[in-house]
């Protein structure tokens, strides 16, 4: 079956239109492939669950990195085959983006690089990860392999249900926002609880925050493709702004007590302006760049990380 890429197309046109395209075409490759691949999730998990690990006093191991960078790839690129499986089966090709052909057309890549990733992952899980987090992290990977197999036994069914999939106030976008924030926070809350009760509920507030952000993110991502302009009463840069405002004002009360956490949050009420940012020039830019530079902004964490030791 051929396949066609809708948004390649426009992004070579416009890469041609003009020598300064050309080179802003050339330096924005890198970041376009970094999501194409599936790559901007995992650095995304690895980030924050550094941050949160700094947060809690600890130090994130090389071996759980590994286990949370691989495992979310491996996720995200059976997820993206098996939506672009289902669509080009049930000829609901609209329902694609970029990423969903890219795998797609690189399957062949993609397929044995995945199942190597998930191999990897349980060995690291079965000989590096100790026991008491293992039976803890086991509940969260029940839980998101359950969400994920209903989401595409779903899809792939040749008789769909008309019944929605989750109760109206669980949306997709929610549930992907608070099992990815759980998901990178467990090495933090691992140490955590064997830290004072305060430590323990700012580091569990700074998750829900993350949570909040991660499904902005997605949600953003969902009105930007659906090209929808609103999220109920209010607008997406409106939203994005009041999470921004929220985390800065949680960031200055924490800054005395917490300055670890303070500055976490910090960086997070960052990435809520910047999504707002992105929603105002979207119209300037493809949505490929649009899409990668969404996942992009996730990474103001990092900006801290060169000033670790001047925090106590």
């Amino acid at each position: 079956m051929p396949l066609i890429f809708p948004n390649s197309t426009a992004e070579v046109c416009n890469a041609k239109s003009s020598p300064r395209a050309s080179r802003t075409g050339a330096a924005l490759a890198p970041l376009r492939l970094w999501h194409l691949a599936s790559l901007d999730a995992p650095t995304v998990a690895v980030v924050w669950a550094s941050g949160f690990c700094w947060a809690a006093g600890a130090h994130l191991s090389l071996q759980a990195a590994a286990v949370i960078a691989l495992g979310v790839w491996t996720v995200y690129v059976g997820d993206r085959l098996l939506d672009a499986r289902a669509s080009l089966r049930h000829h609901t090709e609209y329902r694609l983006r970029e990423r969903h052909y890219f795998h797609w057309r690189h399957r062949r890549l993609f397929v044995p690089f995945a199942v190597a990733a998930a191999a990897a992952t349980a060995i690291l899980v079965l000989g590096c990860i100790p026991i008491v987090a293992r039976e803890r992290d086991s509940v969260l990977a029940a839980a998101s392999l359950a969400y994920f197999a209903r989401v595409h036994q779903r899809q792939l069914s040749t008789v769909r249900s008309q019944r929605p999939l989750f109760p109206p106030i669980v949306t997709k976008e929610l549930l992907v926002g608070v099992l990815f924030a759980v998901g990178c926070a467990l090495p933090a809350l691992g140490t955590a609880w064997a830290a004072p009760v305060t430590t323990r509920w700012v580091l569990m507030g700074a998750v829900a925050y993350f949570a909040a952000l991660a499904w902005l993110n997605c949600y953003a991502i969902e009105q930007w493709e659906s090209g929808a302009e609103r999220v109920g009463n209010l607008s997406l840069a409106a939203l994005s702004k009041a999470l921004s405002l929220i985390g800065l004002i949680a960031a200055l009360l924490l800054s005395i007590v917490q300055p670890r956490a303070a500055l976490l949050l910090a960086a997070a009420a960052l990435s809520a302006l910047l999504i707002a940012l992105l929603d105002r020039t979207r119209s300037r830019v493809t949505a490929l760049t649009l899409r990668a530079a969404a996942d992009l902004v996730l990474l103001a964490p990092a900006i801290i990380f060169p000033f670790v030791g001047m925090v106590r």
